[in-house]
């Protein structure tokens, strides 16, 4: 009785077991294969962006690695009218011969509602030919939208991330000292009207405007939100109806983060010249056969100095006392060229119908190619007419 009772639960723990592996394979097959998204990490909603603001400035306190005045004659005059403002007069262009100031641009980004003394960051470039911006300090800058507003003042010292050391024999560069930032270098000092609470309805664009993802967008809204509250108007944008209480805020809140598995177009994209390669999931092949080989040569030039004597014949001539007395051989380069041809012989690999991108990886390893030749192979499958997707070369 006590060894068949441990059969018994033996058999039990089988059949317990059997059911949790059917039960994970049943959830495994549920799991949906591709991933979805946020609405807010493939859309921007209407009117909720940023705006790009520019000044003109200077930038003082430099080591020496400021513009050259003789050639920057836009700092030479800036120098002149700033000082000018502060009650220094009466300077004429001679005397003005510092090297430690440079002319910059500054540019920055408006972030979308930000209030006056807000701070916001800033980039500044150098204009002339300023060797390095480090060490330096930004006066009051105006910064000015499109519209010629200014929106923004911007000071204080810069922060570069790269040096400059040069020898009379030699040079370091390490990353770019002309280009420095400041944090929260500058403050908004005028606001962009944009009022959400005057909106009847919320326009949502599609940074990859596509018809499939623009209508699982609304069917995702619909959803959250109730019968007919969003609408395709075109491939990228989707329009969302504002509810009887107009709270705004409250309905960009819950659309943005609904989640949707956005489609795309079946894409190829090449970079030649980093021979980089990118493919898409629904890239797929016709049946086609593939061979690749080819010829190479290879050229190599070596170069021998033949060097005479130092009393040789044949070589200059000299005349001492009157009489002609050769001085030696001239040196002579003689130059050697070796050639070399390799060829190689292709082998045909078929890639049947319909080949995912997988399938067609494995098929391009196959017969051993490299980034290169496989620009190449990609090029001739779409001009054969069997590659089923589009080939953006960069």
């Amino acid at each position: 009785m006590f060894g068949r009772w441990i059969d018994l639960s033996a058999l039990r723990w089988l059949h317990s077991l059997k059911l949790a592996v059917l039960t994970c394979a049943v959830l495994g097959l549920a799991v949906p294969a591709t991933a979805e998204v946020r609405i807010k990490d493939i859309a921007n909603f209407e009117g909720v962006r940023e705006n790009h603001l520019i000044g003109y400035g200077l930038v003082v306190g430099l080591l020496g690695t400021g513009d050259k005045l003789s050639s920057s004659p836009f700092t030479r005059e800036s120098i002149r009218g700033m000082l000018e403002r502060l009650g220094v007069a009466n300077l004429e262009g001679d005397t003005l011969k510092t090297k430690n100031t440079a002319a910059v641009m500054v540019t920055a980004k408006l972030p979308p509602f930000a209030r006056r003394g807000s701070p916001i960051d800033i980039t500044v470039s150098s204009l002339g030919d300023a060797t390095s911006l480090r060490g330096g300090t930004l006066l009051v800058t105006p910064l000015t939208g499109a519209d010629g507003a200014v929106y923004a003042v911007a000071q204080g010292a810069v922060a570069t991330s790269g040096y400059n050391v040069e020898g009379n024999a030699a040079s370091v560069v390490e990353g770019v000292a002309t280009i420095a930032k400041i944090e929260n270098g500058a403050i908004v000092e005028r606001e962009v009207d944009f009022d959400l609470y005057q909106m009847n309805s919320v326009r949502i664009a599609l940074r990859t405007p596509d018809f499939t993802t623009a209508a699982r967008m609304r069917d995702a809204i619909v959803a959250k939100l109730g019968p007919r509250s969003a609408e395709v108007l075109d491939s990228g944008t989707v329009e969302v109806w504002i509810g009887d209480k107009g709270d705004v805020p409250g309905t960009i809140t819950a659309v943005e983060n609904l989640t949707l598995t956005p489609d795309s177009i079946a894409r190829v994209v090449v970079d030649e010249k980093s021979g980089t390669i990118v493919m898409g999931a629904d890239v797929r092949i016709a049946q086609v056969a593939i061979s690749q080989g080819g010829l190479t040569v290879r050229v190599k030039e070596n170069y021998q100095v033949s060097q005479p004597g130092p009393i040789s014949v044949g070589g200059d001539t000299t005349v001492i006392s009157g009489s002609p007395i050769n001085i030696g051989g001239t040196t002579v380069v003689v130059p050697e060229t070796e050639i070399e041809i390799e060829e190689i012989d292709g082998s045909f690999t078929i890639l049947r119908g319909d080949v995912s991108l997988q399938e067609l990886v494995d098929g391009l390893n196959a017969i051993g190619v490299g980034a290169r030749q496989t620009i190449a192979i990609l090029q001739a499958i779409k001009a054969a007419g069997a590659l089923h997707a589009d080939l953006e070369i960069i």
